[in-house]
């Protein structure tokens, strides 16, 4: 699937949370003030994807305070999930997709270098979703290390 552009509508989705709940877009939209940042992730509690998860962490408060929600989404089970949140101590929702089709329909799963290879997975991507549900950032490739700082910049949280 194609990557998502600016100005695009996001799919809406429904995937499985922590605790036996789910998560949905259309209504985190509803609940937020600015819009929901959707990041995509490979796997939970490896060295770079557990760095990125704590700068999401430790901006969770500012970016709320922004109007801005944050959702985590990766092909892990839910259980890993469940032991990635605790160990962390994170404060916003990660999402299961192991049939990794929210992962494809946002353009956040294919072909992707991997140590000079090209191999197929998880493409570290953010997607940022105002409240009308369309796309207002689509950011594919990113480095787990100084993301956050990069976006809350675009999102003109840190002039």
């Amino acid at each position: 699937m194609a990557r998502l552009e600016v100005g695009q509508q996001a799919p809406d989705f429904t995937l499985d949370t922590i605790g036996g709940g789910q998560v949905t877009l259309s209504e985190e939209l509803a609940k937020a003030e600015q819009g929901v940042i959707v990041y995509f992730y490979p796997r939970a509690m490896t060295p770079g994807c557990t760095t990125q998860a704590c700068d999401f962490r430790d901006s969770e408060n500012s970016l709320r305070a922004a109007g801005y929600t944050v959702i985590g989404i990766s092909p892990d089970p839910v259980a890993r999930l469940e032991k990635f949140t605790e160990r962390d101590n994170l404060n916003f929702p990660l999402a299961a997709d192991p049939e990794k089709t929210v992962l494809e329909a946002w353009g956040a799963f294919g072909e992707k270098k991997n140590y000079g290879r090209i191999v197929q997975g998880v493409i570290r991507s953010t997607v940022v979703v105002g409240k009308d549900g369309n796309v207002t950032h689509a950011l594919y490739n990113v480095r787990a290390k100084g993301h956050v700082a990069r976006l809350r910049r675009d999102l003109g949280i840190d002039e």
